[in-house]
């Protein structure tokens, strides 16, 4: 049985989707939120959960203060239970305005879709036969969905390969529980996220930063 840790929903029993998953140990989640808190306010913060299982790391955000979070699981079963267990947490965060959604999708196929939301955290808990050379596909691929400086955590396993992260990413550090390691990581500013233009590149692509530098026509 899993349950959430603290805030709102704290000590709440998760439904977890059958015996063959692998949900984040309660250690390594207090862990993971302790470490958050020590950098961050989860108040009010959009929370991507992808991988997501039983939601239960998503939720944990919630509970603890989080508004939104998009959860997103290919299988079905475990969708359905992710659902389940984010209505539970939203009936026990009373008074605040939750909203939770559970996305029924491959992550890949997410991730390529058009941004709907800029998530100030995101938690990454893929299978741990996802290939290194994916996940750092898929962080990529994540970028034009992240908030400004947003926080990212992968967790893999001691035994996977080191994470590679995108140039674009500030890794942070990396921290050891029991056959599980979190990987910690800062987005880029909102200048330096794909498809972001500043004032500055809109002169340039526009030729007005050094307009008397053109050369003139032959």
């Amino acid at each position: 049985m899993t349950r959430l840790i603290a805030g709102d929903a704290g000590g709440l029993a998760l439904r977890t989707p059958d015996s063959r998953t692998r949900p984040t140990t309660e250690r390594t989640r207090e862990a993971m939120f302790s470490r958050l808190a020590a950098r961050l306010d989860l108040e009010g913060m959009h929370v991507l959960d992808l991988y997501a299982g039983s939601a239960a790391l998503g939720l944990e955000a919630v509970s603890r203060g989080a508004d939104v979070l998009v959860a997103v699981e290919h299988a079905r079963r475990a969708a359905a239970v992710a659902r389940a267990n984010a209505a539970a947490v939203t009936a026990a965060c009373r008074g605040r305005a939750v909203r939770c959604t559970v996305v029924e999708q491959p992550v890949t196929a997410w991730l390529t879709s058009p941004p709907a939301d800029d998530f100030d955290l995101v938690l990454v808990d893929p299978p741990y036969a996802v290939p290194g050379e994916r996940l750092t596909d898929e962080l990529r691929m994540l970028l034009p969905h992240l908030a400004p400086r947003a926080d990212v955590v992968v967790e893999r396993s001691v035994r996977s390969p080191d994470l590679v992260w995108p140039a674009e990413y500030a890794p942070g550090e990396r921290r050891r529980y029991g056959e599980t390691v979190l990987w910690f990581a800062e987005g880029p500013d909102s200048d330096a996220r794909p498809g972001t233009e500043t004032a500055a590149d809109a002169g340039r692509a526009c030729g007005e930063d050094h307009p008397h530098d053109a050369e003139p026509p032959r």
